[in-house]
């Protein structure tokens, strides 16, 4: 699979627990700044940038510049997919629970 594609795959880019924490800072505000971001982390501004673009990719952050600062909002559409792919095994596992239950009660 090419490279570009695969970076831009949701799956792809929520499977860092890097990127999963930068999901959830942006969740948690309406908007930050990128020191805001790097300040949470243990590695430099230009990592986090990395990260950062990946999601972009994904289409799951937006960004815009305001003077010499960029401002990063979470776009949590993209996520959808991932919350309906996961209903079908959660829906899965709830049935095979309740068949479970049924054995252990006969």
């Amino acid at each position: 699979m090419n490279n570009t594609i695969q970076e831009r795959d949701v799956y792809v880019a929520i499977a860092d627990p890097t990127r999963r924490k930068l999901i959830r800072l942006l969740a948690d505000a309406e908007e930050l700044p990128l020191y805001e971001l790097t300040s949470q982390f243990q590695m430099g501004r230009t990592a986090v940038s990395k990260h950062l673009a990946i999601l972009k990719d994904a289409d799951l952050v937006t960004n815009r510049k305001i003077g010499r600062e960029t401002r990063y909002r979470l776009n949590p559409a993209p996520l959808q997919e991932v919350k309906d792919w996961l209903s079908f095994y959660e829906q899965f596992w709830n049935e095979r629970a309740m068949l479970l239950k049924n054995l252990l009660e006969e």
